[in-house]
C-alpha cells in the first residue's frame, strides 16, 4: 500500500500540512529552494490525500515569515487538485479589504473553489506599526474592513462610502468563500457571530461556544460555524526513532518555538502557547510538536476522526532533504497503517469521525 486513498464506506483519515516558510536570515540564499521544496511537498500531499493546507501570514519578522498566505495559496491551488487552501489567517485590518477580496477571489478560481479564509486580528505591534496604524484601534478596523470583505467576496454590487463597488471575477463557492473569525476571549466570539460565518476557536471550544452561540440567537441568526479548540496534536513528525529525530529537529523547532516566543513576550499575547527557551526539553513539554512513531500516528489518525493531525514539514527552515524521511514516513507507513485499520473497523472509525467533528453549520 502507498499511502494513496483508498476507497472506502468510512472517512478517509485527515490530516493538513502547514507552510509559514520562515528559514534563519543566515542562510537566506537558500529561501527560494524552501519556496520551491514547500510546493514540492504539497504537490505529493495532495496525492496522498491531504484534506487541507494550512497557510500562515505575519509581516517583516526577520526570518522572512511567509507575509502572503494568500499568494501562495494561488501557487498551491495551481498545483494540486483535492485539498483545501485554508488561509490561516488572513490579518485583515493590515490590508486593503478590497484588494484582499480580490486576491482571495483569485485563489478561488485557480483551485475550482477550495479557500477557506480565518480571518486573524492579529497582535503583532510592530506590524500594525510596520502599516502605519494604531494597534489600540485594530478591534475598530476589523469592524469596518471585514463587512467590506465578505460583501466584496461575493461578486455583486455593493455600496460602501456613497460609491457602488463590484469585485470580479466573482467566486466559484456560492454565495462566496467561507471567512471565520479567530477568537481566543468571549469578545472576539461574539464579534465572529454577528460579522462572520463562524468562530475558530483558539482556546479550548468549551470557553467560547457558549458565547457564539449565545450572541448568534440573541441576533435570530442560523448555528454558524464553530471551529478549532480541540482535537489539536500541534506539529507533527512521524519516525522510527523519536529520540534521535528530536535531537535532528530540535533546533528547527527551537526556531520556531522562540520566533512565536519573542512575540509572546513582546506584545502580551499567546504566552500559554509559547515561551522562548534554548531548553529542548522545555520545547517538548510545551507539546507544540510531537514525534510519533508510525504506530502511534496511525492510532491518533483514527482516534482524531475529522480533527485530524497537522504536519508542518519545513519546521523553522528545515531543508527538504531533512524533511523527507519524516514525511514519508507518514505518507509511506502511518497513514496506509490507518486506512488499513479503518477499514477493518469501519463502524468505529464512523462514530468517532461523527463525534469528533471540527466544525457544525446550521
Amino acid at each position: 500500500m502507498d499511502g494513496s486513498p483508498i476507497s472506502s464506506t468510512t472517512p478517509d483519515p485527515t490530516w493538513s500540512v502547514r507552510f509559514d516558510l520562515r528559514l534563519d536570515p543566515s542562510r537566506n540564499e537558500e529561501r527560494p529552494a524552501l519556496y520551491r521544496a514547500a510546493l514540492e511537498l504539497a504537490s505529493r500531499a495532495d496525492e496522498k490525500g491531504c484534506s487541507s493546507f494550512i497557510l500562515s501570514e505575519h509581516h517583516g519578522a526577520d526570518d522572512g515569515y511567509l507575509p502572503s498566505g494568500l499568494t501562495f495559496a494561488a501557487a498551491v491551488g495551481a498545483l494540486t487538485a483535492r485539498a483545501r487552501l485554508n488561509i490561516s489567517a488572513l490579518i485583515l485590518p493590515l490590508h486593503d479589504p478590497i484588494r484582499a477580496a480580490e486576491e482571495t477571489l483569485v485563489v478561488d478560481q485557480l483551485s475550482a473553489g477550495r479557500v477557506d479564509v480565518i480571518v486573524g486580528l492579529g497582535y503583532v505591534r510592530s506590524e500594525y506599526a510596520m502599516h502605519g496604524l494604531d494597534p489600540s484601534e485594530r478591534v475598530a478596523i476589523l469592524e469596518a474592513k471585514l463587512p467590506v470583505y465578505l460583501d466584496a467576496l461575493t461578486g455583486k454590487p455593493f455600496s460602501i462610502d456613497g460609491r457602488t463597488v463590484r469585485v470580479t471575477p466573482g467566486p466559484v463557492q456560492q454565495p462566496r468563500p467561507t471567512v471565520l473569525l479567530a477568537a481566543s476571549v468571549p469578545a472576539a466570539a461574539r464579534r465572529a457571530a454577528r460579522l462572520a460565518d463562524g468562530v475558530h476557536c483558539l482556546v479550548p471550544r468549551s470557553e467560547l461556544e457558549p458565547h457564539y452561540v449565545q450572541e448568534r440567537e440573541r441576533l435570530g441568526l442560523g448555528r454558524g460555524l464553530v471551529a478549532g479548540g480541540e482535537g489539536s496534536s500541534g506539529s507533527v513528525f512521524v519516525s522510527d526513532d523519536p529520540e534521535r529525530a528530536w535531537q535532528e529537529l530540535g533546533p528547527y523547532i527551537l526556531h520556531e518555538i522562540n520566533g512565536y516566543g519573542r512575540w509572546a513576550v513582546e506584545n502580551a499575547a499567546n504566552q500559554h502557547l509559547y515561551q522562548p527557551t534554548d531548553d529542548l526539553d522545555v520545547a517538548r513539554a510545551m507539546g507544540m510538536h510531537v514525534i510519533l512513531t508510525p504506530d502511534e500516528a496511525a492510532a491518533q489518525l483514527v482516534a482524531a476522526a475529522t480533527s485530524g493531525l497537522m504536519l508542518n514539514p519545513l519546521v523553522g527552515g528545515l531543508p527538504l532533504h531533512m524533511a523527507e524521511p519524516y514525511f514519508a514516513a507518514f505518507v509511506e507507513q502511518a497513514l496506509p497503517l490507518a486506512r488499513l485499520r479503518q477499514a477493518e473497523y469501519p463502524t468505529r472509525a464512523s462514530a468517532a469521525a461523527g463525534d469528533a467533528s471540527g466544525s457544525q453549520r446550521g
